[in-house]
């Protein structure tokens, strides 16, 4: 039986729990309206601010998976990415930053030059040789230890103010002789015109400024440079007459800083070989200087007055003519190849018209035999300027081209001087060549390497010439020659000099291990010990076979015989004698083959510094030409 306190029981407990189910529901609803309240006003607020600002209210928000960011300002990463990066840059630290800062706080050191050719090693010593040459009070800064002042009384017996002091002995006598003195002096100047940038990037450039107006400083006082006319030039100083027991400068057998013999000045009243020389000197010398105006001027104004010297139709006779104290040694056997030669000098140097005028008149051509095809024509030399002064006249039609009315006689010139290439090279059998290679051009006599310089100059300065137009090649005849085999005769002929001969020595005194230790030179000779010896007792010096006490650097020798053979005896001089003239050839060939530090061609422009625009005026007549 049930009572009726178990209904009632469970009645209030199902009452009780709908009244909590009731209080629930309304809890629930105020709650939300509260919430629907806390939204709006919310949803107010985010219109009063900015976005920034919204961000620190946005709540509750709904929980999502968490991403992880970097910001970077402009750049938002992953934290992956970021740390990626990191990794990369420190690594390209590591490899790229670290090792270039390294780099950067060691010690610096300068990469090495290339090293310098054989014909750039050659040349340093080949310069030495003028130094070891120089007559008058050296520089300190000449170099050679052995030498010193010497013929301080030089021209004491002439109306010179100044005496003649100064220029260069000639070889290895103490003579000066101003014809082939100039001539050298031209040749260094030319080669100095033509590779600057070579002599600049060798160092040798303020050396060779100085070896030039060493010489040019000496030639300006053979004559009285300071007047518009003169009527002497000094030609000489120091004579020797062979045979003779009076002493002179070959009897004596002295060192230039004992002479104490007489020593005559000698000069001629005529003479367009030795003036038109000295002119051309002068005139490639003020070139070379024409950065220094006043210097540059002067020698100009020198140049001019001794052309007009030679120019003057009462002096037409060559120089040595009835001076057998000179014909013995440089004897001119003409002077229209100086005409040709000094009037194309003068131009370049003055852009006066009436030099170009004189050098491509028709009569000087066919005084100098300019287009007679005798191979001798070809030779360049101290006494023949021909070749050389028709490839400086060629030059000028190759870079300018001036027209008419020169072009005729320039494109003759032009057509002569690649005939001359022609008769250098082996294939054509102009010339005798040795069995070891070397080309004969003075018919096998003596002294011949001064001849072979000379050439190899002009052939390797032509091809210079050809390479800046783009020419590969010319004609001699019918067959195609290439530029390539004239430069091999001016490589083979100078490699020949340096050693590569039969005998396996160098000529050049001080180059390669094997070289002439008896040089016939009185300087060299005798010891440099503080001691004096008189005319007759440096004898015991010339006669004995020992080396000489002092190495002449740079000195290039008379050379073999026509067998390739050299006897390296101090006696004989058609062996060991070197000379002025024959250097000169050296120094200018050795300059246009090296290629040390990349340095190749020549400079175009530099001679033509002075010569006027050809276009549009009109040159003046051709002078009229009195033979």
């Amino acid at each position: 039986m049930y009572s009726g306190n178990h209904w009632g029981g469970t009645f209030e407990m199902v009452n009780h729990n709908n009244n909590h189910h009731h209080q629930e529901e309304e809890e629930e609803e105020e709650k939300k309206k509260t919430m629907e309240w806390d939204s709006a006003a919310l949803h107010h607020q985010h219109h009063l601010l900015d976005e920034t600002q919204q961000s620190w209210l946005l709540y509750p928000q709904e929980k999502k998976k968490r991403k992880k960011y970097v910001d970077l300002g402009c750049i938002v990463c992953s934290h992956k990415v970021f740390k990626w990066t990191l990794y990369s840059i420190g690594i390209a630290f590591l490899v790229i930053a670290l090792p270039t800062i390294i780099a950067e706080t060691l010690p610096k050191h300068t990469s090495r030059p290339p090293p310098p050719d054989n014909y750039t090693l050659a040349l340093h010593k080949a310069l030495l040789f003028f130094n070891a040459q120089k007559s008058g009070r050296l520089p300190k800064s000449n170099g050679i230890g052995w030498r010193g002042d010497s013929g301080l009384q030089d021209g004491n017996d002439t109306d010179l103010k100044r005496g003649l002091v100064g220029g260069y002995y000639d070889a290895g006598d103490n003579i000066k002789f101003h014809f082939p003195m100039a001539f050298a002096m031209t040749m260094l100047s030319w080669s100095l015109i033509e590779y600057k940038h070579k002599y600049e990037a060798i160092g040798e450039y303020k050396h060779m400024r100085d070896l030039v107006s060493w010489g040019s400083d000496y030639l300006l006082l053979t004559f009285n440079s300071s007047s518009t006319r003169i009527d002497k030039i000094y030609c000489q100083v120091g004579t020797a007459q062979n045979g003779s027991t009076t002493p002179d400068d070959h009897y004596c057998w002295e060192r230039p800083e004992d002479m104490d013999y007489r020593r005559p000045s000698l000069f001629v009243t005529a003479g367009p070989d030795l003036a038109g020389e000295i002119a051309a000197a002068l005139s490639a010398a003020s070139i070379v200087f024409r950065d220094d105006d006043a210097y540059s001027k002067k020698l100009k104004k020198g140049a001019e007055t001794v052309f007009a010297f030679a120019r003057d139709g009462g002096r037409r006779r060559s120089y040595s003519r009835d001076n057998p104290e000179i014909a013995t040694f440089y004897n001119s056997t003409g002077y229209y190849d100086e005409y040709m030669w000094s009037a194309a000098w003068l131009y370049y140097a003055t852009g006066n018209l009436s030099y170009i005028s004189l050098a491509t008149n028709p009569g000087i051509a066919r005084h100098s035999k300019a287009f007679h095809r005798t191979p001798d024509l070809s030779v360049p030399s101290w006494d023949n300027k021909l070749p050389a002064a028709m490839l400086l006249l060629t030059r000028y039609r190759i870079f300018l081209s001036p027209g008419y009315p020169y072009e005729d006689m320039l494109q003759m010139y032009h057509n002569a001087t690649i005939l001359n290439m022609c008769s250098y090279l082996q294939k054509y059998q102009v010339f005798n060549w040795t069995t070891g290679g070397m080309i004969q051009l003075n018919h096998g006599r003596p002294r011949p390497l001064q001849f072979v310089a000379n050439a190899a100059f002009l052939a390797s300065l032509f091809v210079d010439y050809m390479n800046a137009t783009d020419v590969p090649g010319f004609y001699c005849g019918s067959e195609f020659t290439h530029l390539n085999d004239l430069r091999e005769f001016a490589t083979s002929q100078v490699d020949y000099i340096l050693g590569d001969n039969p005998m396996k020595m160098s000529y050049v005194v001080g180059y390669g291990d094997k070289f002439p230790r008896q040089v016939h030179h009185r300087g060299a000779s005798i010891p440099h010990d503080n001691r004096k010896y008189s005319c007759t007792g440096g004898w015991k010096w010339r006669d004995n076979q020992h080396p000489n006490p002092n190495n002449i650097t740079g000195a290039m020798v008379g050379g073999p015989d026509r067998f390739d053979h050299f006897r390296d005896i101090r006696n004989n001089f058609n062996y060991t004698e070197p000379t002025l003239a024959g250097n000169a050839g050296l120094v200018a060939a050795l300059a246009s083959l090296t290629t040390t530090a990349g340095t190749i061609g020549i400079d175009k422009n530099t001679i033509f510094s002075a010569v006027p625009p050809l276009y549009p005026q009109s040159p003046p007549p051709p002078p009229p030409w009195r033979p």
